[in-house]
């Protein structure tokens, strides 16, 4: 096998034009790849970043709280102890963030908006400061009561600026209107639909508005360590809070406020948990993700369409320039065998290489455009959920695309081989000695054009030993049997190749010359 890898780089040294033409295609395909799956990785790790800090957390304590048969309202009743009992079940926890949930009417002097409204302890939200970019204004300044962060659409049309009063109008768990005045302290980039219908506030604003205790929220965001775990760690969850007395919803792939109206339908009060997890609370994210991962594949197996046509057509070229090198390997006994593991070997070391170089040119490109923190623009960001574009390079798919594009690269070549193992010596050798008198008989191995493109269809059609008699202008082919040469003869008088030239079948003397002895009459005695 090592003697093949010598051959087949010194033929891609040899052939240094068609080794640029078919291995920069194969590079230009797998830049063209790895760019695509770091695009598509980054679209992925900056909606779920997004989607998971704006509006779930990995896994989500909330629930229900009932004080009629009839009304009820998503909160959690002295979440302090139920934020002790995931923490004492799930060690992998990475912190946990309570968060309120509302909704609302923002009004300011010259408009009004409704909004969902998100309750935080800006303290406890390590989250937020990376996905949430500030137009004007500071985060931090939400320690403060009374204060709110809106995006930049959404004060473009309250018509307002950090610093400015806006009321908020919403009505309590218990039928009750009630409003509150906040100052807008901080106006975030918008990060696309997330931020078309979200703002958020202090807890101690948002129970304060709501008439709420001190130890209520809307809901627990879990954060844990090893998303591997995250279904056993539900699981573990619903156990552990059934175990400790408190009633548990059935799980239901659903946002909190789908479930609200047949909450109130049920004949209960009381608390209720409800356990969910970021995927089950986002799946409108989810269909985004799988339509940009059909997208991916598609873009996918049409290169790899565009690459394995390139090849094919290459490794036929490369195949008939180098009749005269099979030849002559078959000549000195190389095995069928031998000659297409050779150039399969050749193929798999023009895939490696172009894939390798093809790989980094796509991770420098990937590089400098994570460094040029490109804006993305409106329509894009309503779904990507962020302001700017991101490319994540995941190993294992890199890794993964190179393998795909080198295996479809060697098995494409298995077919051409296949053809360039079968060649017979005798047939080679003749292309060699017609090229050799190519140059007297206008540069072609036959006298006649005519005869020559007519023993080309007779050669594609199966026969052997093509060859011309003597400087011609007769051509000849061989077949095994009279049936197969008249099936050769037939195919060629039908082909527009043959059309006025003379086709017969002969058959050969197939035995030594006769010789006979005759005595002259005047030499008898």
């Amino acid at each position: 096998m090592g003697q093949l890898f010598v051959i087949a780089v010194r033929n891609l040294l040899q052939h240094t034009k068609r080794t640029a033409l078919i291995g920069g295609a194969i590079a230009g395909v797998t830049a063209l790849l790895v760019f695509l799956l770091c695009l598509s990785s980054g679209v992925h790790a900056t909606m779920f970043e997004s989607a998971t800090t704006l509006m779930t957390g990995h896994i989500n304590v909330a629930g229900f709280y009932k004080v009629t048969a009839g009304q009820s309202g998503p909160l959690v009743i002295d979440y302090s102890k139920v934020a002790e009992i995931v923490r004492r079940t799930l060690p992998d926890v990475d912190y946990i963030a309570p968060r309120g949930r509302g909704w609302a009417r923002l009004v300011s002097d010259t408009g009004s908006i409704q909004a969902g409204i998100g309750g935080i302890d800006e303290q406890n939200e390590l989250g937020l400061h990376r996905v949430l970019k500030m137009a004007a204004g500071k985060l931090e300044d939400l320690r403060q009561p009374n204060t709110i962060l809106i995006f930049e659409e959404q004060a473009k049309k309250l018509d307002v600026h950090v610093g400015d009063n806006i009321v908020i109008a919403s009505q309590t768990s218990r039928g009750v209107n009630n409003t509150i005045d906040v100052r807008v302290a901080a106006i975030a980039q918008d990060v696309g639909m997330m931020s078309a219908w979200n703002v958020f506030m202090p807890n101690v604003s948002l129970r304060q508005l709501y008439q709420l205790r001190e130890d209520t929220t809307g809901a627990l965001l879990v954060y844990i360590k090893d998303l591997s775990k995250l279904n056993a760690d539900t699981d573990a969850l619903q156990k552990a809070f059934e175990g400790a007395g408190y009633q548990v919803m059935d799980r239901e792939a659903k946002p909190f406020w789908e479930k609200l109206q047949s909450v109130n339908r049920e004949e209960w009060t009381g608390q209720k948990l409800d356990l969910t997890t970021w995927e089950e609370e986002s799946a409108i994210f989810q269909w985004t993700m799988k339509a940009l991962d059909g997208l991916t594949v598609i873009l996918t197996i049409v290169l790899l369409v565009i690459i394995a046509i390139g090849i094919m057509n290459s490794m036929w070229i490369a195949i008939r320039e180098r009749t005269r090198e099979i030849g002559t390997l078959r000549a000195i006994g190389m095995q069928r065998l031998r000659v297409l593991a050779m150039f399969v070997v050749e193929a798999f070391t023009l895939g490696l290489l172009g894939t390798g170089a093809g790989a980094a040119a796509g991770l420098l490109v990937v590089t400098a455009l994570n460094l040029a923190h490109l804006n993305v623009p409106a329509g894009p960001r309503m779904f990507l959920m962020s302001s700017t574009l991101r490319f994540a390079v995941e190993v294992p798919h890199v890794v993964g695309g190179m393998a795909v594009i080198t295996l479809c690269s060697t098995l494409i070549s298995i077919i051409p081989s296949m053809h360039a193992a079968r060649l017979k010596p005798i047939t080679a050798m003749q292309h060699i000695l017609g090229d050799h008198f190519a140059p007297m008989q206008g540069g072609d191995r036959f006298t006649s054009h005519a005869v020559g493109a007519c023993l080309r269809v007779l050669e594609r059609a199966g026969a052997q030993a093509i060859g011309q008699s003597s400087w011609g202008p007769t051509g000849f082919a061989f077949a095994p049997s009279v049936e197969e040469a008249t099936r050769l003869a037939t195919l060629a008088r039908q082909d527009p190749a043959g059309k006025g030239l003379d086709i017969r079948v002969c058959t050969g003397l197939n035995h030594g010359a006769n010789i006979t002895a005759h005595v002259a009459a005047d030499a008898r005695p």
